[in-house]
């Protein structure tokens, strides 16, 4: 019997294209999702879907129990951070309990290989606006802390039961599919590019900078952007390398650079051809001016490679999802 991978919000903006991609690469997947942010048009090649809450853990123990899987990637989770400071037990709940119930029947189980969404946010504001691996944790926000918390459960488990894992701790994904099959959906989106091109769409009015006065070249803040399609490699790079003998460990997914506020607008409005309306506001608590991937670590020890390293590349690929999804 061939192993089964078990890819939790596999129906998401993230999960889906990196269901595509292991896919793609002649794995047999089964899909846990709930639902709420997912959708399951989003599994491309017929992906065995079972819809249920990780909460559930009547669910989640039928489902390892009939497929037996071996490898377990985790992408469901709530993730916007401004929100868990209103909510903290809804991201206390969503992410680390659940992901605790999915660790011990991982465990029960007999999983070799765990591979876990994570988040720079668990750095918080890092001295200099880079983080490494080894940066001091010091999450500013429940999103964050809900995160490195579950880090915590992973890191003690592997090493009282010997299971493996990588912690993939994204910096700003964006972007879709280049082919324009699946992207990000989440209503209500709080990603910069994607407000920036519903603006150019003319589903939003306006777009809008939060804070012009940060130290940074333009005074608007700075962020590592990766493609959609070079953060979902990521995990298979992760897979193999596990595959391989390697340590458990987390790894910083990024680029290595940054682009601004105002880059990011400007290149939206380049590759729309559309000059829509940005205004300027107040800075939103809790931004830092900026936030970059030192992303040496993941280069050592896996294959990984960037191939899409463009904002211009990230903008017309996510250009090209958002008028789709304007035409249906």
């Amino acid at each position: 019997m061939s192993e089964t991978i078990l890819v939790t919000g596999g129906c998401g903006y993230i999960g889906s294209h990196v269901v595509r991609q292991l896919f793609e690469a002649g794995h047999k997947v089964v899909v846990y999702d709930n639902l709420s942010t997912g959708f399951p048009d989003a599994l491309l090649h017929g992906e065995t879907l079972i819809k249920a809450d990780l909460s559930d853990l009547n669910a989640v123990d039928e489902a390892f129990k009939k497929y037996q899987f071996t490898t377990v990637l985790h992408f469901a989770a709530a993730i916007v951070a401004p929100e868990s400071v209103s909510l903290p037990l809804k991201y206390y709940g969503n992410n680390t309990r659940n992901t605790l119930g999915l660790i011990e029947k991982s465990v029960q189980y007999g999983v070799k290989r765990f591979i876990f969404s994570s988040t720079a946010a668990v750095y918080g504001f890092p001295e200099g606006g880079s983080a490494s691996e080894e940066t001091l944790l010091a999450p500013i926000n429940p999103y964050g802390t809900s995160k490195l918390m579950s880090e915590w459960m992973l890191r003690d488990s592997a090493a009282a039961h010997g299971f493996r894992y990588v912690a993939l701790r994204y910096f700003n994904v964006a972007g879709a599919d280049p082919e324009a099959r699946i992207g990000q959906r989440t209503p209500e989106a709080t990603h910069l590019i994607k407000i920036a091109c519903q603006t150019a769409l003319g589903q939003r009015q306006q777009a809008a900078i939060y804070g012009t006065d940060y130290p940074t070249h333009d005074g608007t803040g700075i962020r590592d952007y990766i493609h959609i399609e070079d953060l979902a490699a990521a995990h298979l790079a992760a897979l193999d390398y596990l595959d391989k003998g390697g340590d458990s460990t987390a790894i910083n997914v990024g680029y290595g650079k940054g682009s601004s506020v105002r880059e990011v607008m400007a290149m939206v409005k380049e590759v729309s051809g559309v000059d829509f309306k940005v205004v300027e506001a107040e800075r939103r608590p809790g931004d830092p001016a900026c936030l970059t991937a030192k992303a040496e670590k993941i280069k050592q020890l896996t294959n990984w490679r960037p191939r899409y390293d463009s904002l211009k590349t990230i903008v017309e690929d996510a250009w090209r999802w958002e008028s789709k999804l304007a035409d249906i």
